[in-house]
């Protein structure tokens, strides 16, 4: 991906959740977290360390930790092309966490032959209620 003329945007999802911010770091940075809001996995939050999202119908996608500032910012590679970000802040009353997808690029096509454009646009609309997920979870829950 040397020409940025040919990348799309990221896919950013942002929402607020009423939980401390060491509480929304093991909903997203242990294995078990991630499982019940995004997908099994066998990931362990260690840096360089290679795991496998069970993404269903598509199998198991290779992945690799390539940062992690506990409690703040977790990023790992996501199949060929992908990189997933999740970050969070301390907000008042609560943490907010953003989901950042990137590595899309309109020439470039999924392992699975499918373009990137149509993927980003179905995978966009997906975060959404994946994120929610993970909302609902500490929906109510103070402290």
């Amino acid at each position: 991906m040397t020409d940025n003329g040919k990348r799309l945007p990221d896919i950013v999802q942002t929402i607020q959740l009423q939980a401390p911010i060491e509480k929304v770091w093991q909903a997203v940075a242990t294995a078990e977290g991630i499982a019940a809001w995004f997908m099994p996995s066998d990931f362990k939050p260690e840096p360089g360390y290679a795991f496998h999202l069970d993404a269903g119908p598509f199998g198991q996608s290779p992945c690799k930790v390539t940062e992690l500032d506990p409690p703040k910012r977790l990023s790992f590679t996501w199949g060929r092309d992908w990189q997933l970000t999740f970050a969070l802040a301390e907000k008042a009353g609560g943490t907010e966490f953003t989901l950042i997808h990137s590595g899309w690029n309109e020439d470039m096509a999924t392992e699975f032959g499918q373009p990137h454009p149509v993927v980003r646009e179905r995978m966009g609309q997906g975060w959404v209620g994946i994120v929610n997920k993970l909302k609902e979870q500490f929906a109510g829950q103070h402290g």
